[in-house]
């Protein structure tokens, strides 16, 4: 890919490319990013020196790997100012899916929060949630039927988890669940960094009719630490157009029947 030679990027355009081939890749060289972008080891060396000083990466000795923890898991409040306009366009496109009269699993997160604020709109809805967020905006704005499942508070993150959410899911059935990633590579799955949230997760996946998975495409090409569903489990994912070629094939590759929205 030498195109870019040919017109070449200004400096942030080239570094936020470069921190999507990281996400992608979890590993990146520099000569293979010299090769790509047409430009010199000395500008791609600033690069990464630059997003490194920016807390975005880490450099390694001829290139450069991802800086965040397996284990680490922003809490909402930082989750919230991520990827915004990203995760608007997909829970419209996720909304879109949802038809008068449905009993739908919303999973925990920011990307779920702003598909629970189009669901007023919607008619006769059944909305069974473990996010306590999700759920008291539903009592104010909407005319749904709202299940809220008990369980263990999880501090910081405004949902509930645990024995009792498990017991409290399994025992229900619903026509589609929509679910929230904090990673997903093909060779490794969805994935979450705690035990109670995998757990959570796994049960709305069973007690579902169509799984349906929301990720920004930030996420894609990332792992944490526990996985909760393959890509064979879900039925569709729906992503930003951040997503590269590549993954899509790979998504494709590992599960003809899933379907992969990009908007």
């Amino acid at each position: 890919m030498k195109a870019n030679s040919e017109h070449p990027l200004f400096a942030e355009e080239r570094r936020e490319q470069i921190l999507r081939l990281l996400h992608e890749n979890m590993k990146i060289m520099v000569p293979e990013l010299c090769e790509l972008f047409g430009v010199s080891p000395a500008t791609i060396r600033g690069d990464l020196r630059d997003l490194e000083a920016e807390g975005k990466l880490r450099r390694t000795h001829g290139g450069a790997i991802p800086v965040s923890k397996i284990g680490f898991e922003p809490d909402s409040n930082m989750k919230e100012i991520e990827h915004i306009e990203e995760k608007q366009r997909i829970a419209a496109c996720a909304c879109s899916m949802i038809e008068d009269g449905d009993t739908i699993a919303l999973d925990t997160g920011t990307t779920t929060m702003e598909l629970a604020k189009l669901l007023p709109e919607k008619k006769n809805l059944t909305i069974v949630t473990n996010d306590i967020q999700i759920a008291a905006f539903l009592e104010t704005n909407a005319a749904s039927n709202v299940i809220l499942i008990g369980g263990m508070l999880r501090r910081g993150f405004h949902c509930t988890t645990g024995s009792m959410a498990v017991k409290e899911l399994s025992a229900l059935n619903v026509d589609k669940a929509f679910l929230a990633s904090n990673a997903f590579t093909v060779k490794n799955g969805f994935t979450t960094p705690t035990f109670e949230q995998a757990e959570v997760k796994r049960v709305m996946l069973s007690i579902s009719s169509l799984n349906i998975v929301l990720l920004d495409s930030s996420k894609l090409g990332r792992i944490t630490f526990l996985k909760f569903a393959d890509v064979s489990d879900v039925d569709r994912i729906v992503t930003d157009n951040g997503v590269s070629r590549k993954m899509l094939a790979a998504i494709r590759e590992a599960n003809e029947s899933a379907t992969v929205y990009t908007v």
